[in-house]
């Protein structure tokens, strides 16, 4: 069993939705993210470099998803998917995109990926 480095609900306002008032206001999105990573070498240096600095992630998926839009939460979750896996060298992830109150009746809707 690998390790996991999580973030759990960073909420952050985007554009994203198919009807018209959706393409004309912000919308807040709650992500989850969790990271496998073996985490030994990072416990044993006691050291930044040798773990997944989940603080420049967070700062890398606001910047992101603010200066974006989407029409789907799919489109969204692929878009930081590939930016964490990219860019922070990530190998494997689960990531998890909601758009909180979108339905009436639920808390949230959204999707979830195993990338």
């Amino acid at each position: 069993m690998q390790d996991l480095i999580y973030i759990k609900d960073l909420r952050v306002q985007t554009i994203i939705g198919i009807f018209g008032w959706e393409r004309e206001v912000r919308q807040e999105v709650s992500i989850d993210l969790e990271m496998e990573f073996d985490c030994k070498k990072a416990a044993k240096n006691d050291a930044i470099e040798d773990t997944i600095d989940y603080k420049k992630i967070t700062k890398g998926i606001i910047k992101f998803v603010e200066e974006s839009e989407f029409q789907l939460q799919e489109t969204l979750a692929e878009g930081i998917a590939d930016l964490v896996k990219n860019k922070y060298k990530v190998d494997s992830l689960k990531l998890r995109v909601s758009k909180p109150g979108a339905l009436r009746h639920a808390e949230d809707v959204g999707v979830i990926i195993y990338r």
